[in-house]
């Protein structure tokens, strides 16, 4: 099975400069023409069978735009939300920084997720959906940068506590296989779509 990660477009929050993680800012009208940008290319390049998408509303959006163009239904899920921020979402950078030191157990703002909690999430859900994709040959997951980071490390079976990170700009792609041999990597953070 092919796997494509996608993070969704430019949102509100990036303009506004704030935390974003659970607060739920829209997609600008560049996050908007970034998302067909992105869908036409998937169009172009792949057949996917199922798309699976994050509920807060700029993947939710994202995703849409994805469906539309290729014509296929989306599975929503609330487990594929960014990281809980707890009261840090929708804060100005200015005002609050992120802390950068916490240890693995402890929780991101008031009420936020800790890193366990939130790989935990992430496996959670990432099992479910390959469970429920099974007979696909290729899906999409529309979500966030956290949360696919976090996806990234269940699917390359990492531990909990590492030194790795994987970015992804506004409607990055990254294309994995899981197949009789292993887990692939074929690219990471793709924004070609986006040259103009």
């Amino acid at each position: 099975m092919k796997i494509l990660l996608i993070r969704h477009g430019e949102s509100e929050a990036d303009l506004l400069k704030v935390h974003e993680g659970r607060a739920d800012y829209p997609l600008t009208l560049k996050g908007i023409e970034q998302a067909q940008l992105m869908a036409n290319r998937v169009k172009a390049a792949y057949t996917i069978d199922k798309i699976w998408a994050s509920t807060l509303q700029r993947a939710k959006k994202t995703a849409e735009i994805l469906s539309e163009t290729i014509n296929c239904s989306i599975n929503y899920l609330d487990e594929l939300k960014e990281r809980d921020n707890g009261d840090l979402a929708g804060k100005a950078y200015e005002n609050v920084k992120m802390p950068i030191k916490l240890l693995p157990h402890e929780k991101l703002g008031i009420y936020g997720e800790s890193k366990i909690e939130f790989r935990m999430r992430a496996e959670q859900v990432f099992s479910s959906i390959l469970k429920q994709s099974e007979g696909c040959e290729q899906i999409a997951i529309v979500s966030h940068g956290g949360t696919i980071s976090k996806i990234i490390e269940s699917f390359l079976q990492l531990p909990v506590v590492h030194n790795c990170m994987f970015v992804t700009g506004d409607t990055g792609i990254h294309l994995v296989e899981i197949n009789k041999q292993g887990r692939i990597i074929h690219f990471t953070n793709s924004t070609s779509h986006l040259s103009k």
